[in-house]
């Protein structure tokens, strides 16, 4: 059993929690150092719900996080819940941020939330870095009409880059790679355009103390 503090990644899937391991990691080093995630397999969905149905998501996912700090005699350091927008950062955006967040400040006033509401899906945060792509696989280079621009309004990224970056045809569990790659080559901590709905994490994520 670790002795080191856990953070719990809860969302969408395996290969998203891998992706936002290595964006962690990299904005930040000083807890990854001590810290490991650990993935409640749980449909959150915080954007879907309110009210009630909100309240006894998160008390639900909180007591699976804590249930499994304590199998693991490790202190919770934090939550970070993903789920992808399926929609821009318009007029709502802030409005459907904010309800989970608060609802988890609520519930769990001494944690760390970081909420990782991806627009429109996970794989937008991963086109600014585009150097990282030909690291997977040598061949592959992100079209010039992807690079540099709000990636947060590329819709269906995914599509996007299984046509756009060439052969072999870009998968999503290709996607922990390319987070990888980034993090080892630093391109991380200068992205090429941006994405509003990764600054609000990399903003919660460097809130925490």
């Amino acid at each position: 059993m670790t002795a080191d503090p856990t953070r719990t990644p809860a969302g969408e899937d395996q290969d998203d929690c891998e992706i936002l391991a290595a964006l962690i990691r990299a904005h930040r080093p000083d807890l990854s150092a001590a810290a490991k995630p650990v993935r409640v397999n749980d449909p959150v969905r915080p954007r879907r719900k309110s009210g009630p149905k909100l309240a006894a998501a998160v008390e639900a996912l909180v007591g699976k996080a804590r249930a499994k700090a304590r199998q693991q005699r490790a202190e919770l350091l934090g939550f970070v819940v993903h789920e992808d927008l399926d929609g821009y950062t318009d007029v709502h955006y802030d409005r459907i941020r904010t309800t989970p967040t608060d609802e988890f400040a609520r519930q769990c006033p001494q944690s760390r939330t970081a909420l990782a509401l991806a627009a429109w899906e996970g794989e937008g945060w991963l086109l600014p870095f585009p150097d990282a792509f030909p690291h997977v696989r040598p061949r592959w280079k992100v079209p010039a009409q992807l690079l540099d621009r709000d990636t947060g309004r590329v819709k269906d990224a995914e599509e996007e880059l299984k046509r756009g970056l060439g052969l072999p045809v870009f998968r999503e569990s290709d996607g922990p790679a390319v987070a990888r790659e980034a993090l080892q080559h630093r391109l991380i901590p200068s992205p090429r355009g941006t994405n509003r709905s990764y600054a609000d994490f990399v903003g919660d994520l460097t809130a925490w103390t």
